[in-house]
């Protein structure tokens, strides 16, 4: 788990977003509203839901284009149960809840990677995880 996790409000505009993204070379920001998470903006929310409809950047708002519905995880969970998750609903970040409901890190499927031995079993849930994308829904 990632627990420096990279946060912004969801008053952020979305060119702020992508210049944050590329600072930090991350895929996704949490977006966090006193304290607790409100959404989550990933690359994919960008392609979809601004290149593709044509938004201005600098005038749309990050809580105008985020996941809302946001699948997180518990800190006590094992590698292979937020694997598992990730499969089901198709995510490559799932973010760390404590039982407050406060943001206290972010699995993302090179952390997976990492944590797992490298063997084919490993290997074909990373690619599982990578290409999830291309599942039928």
């Amino acid at each position: 788990m990632t627990k420096q996790v990279v946060t912004l409000s969801g008053s952020a505009s979305i060119c702020e977003a992508v210049k944050l993204l590329n600072k930090e070379k991350i895929g996704c920001l949490v977006v966090l509203c006193d304290g607790k998470i409100e959404g989550i903006l990933t690359e994919r929310d960008l392609l979809h839901r601004v290149l593709e409809k044509g938004k201005n950047p600098k005038q749309t708002k990050v809580s105008d284009i985020m996941t809302r519905e946001v699948i997180v995880g518990q800190p006590s969970m094992e590698v292979y149960e937020a694997s598992s998750i990730m499969i089901k609903y198709k995510i490559k970040k799932l973010p760390i809840v404590d039982k407050n409901q406060s943001l206290i890190g972010i699995v993302t499927v090179t952390d997976v990677a990492r944590a797992t031995i490298v063997d084919k079993e490993t290997i074909e849930l990373v690619e599982a995880l990578a290409n999830m994308h291309m599942l039928e829904r």
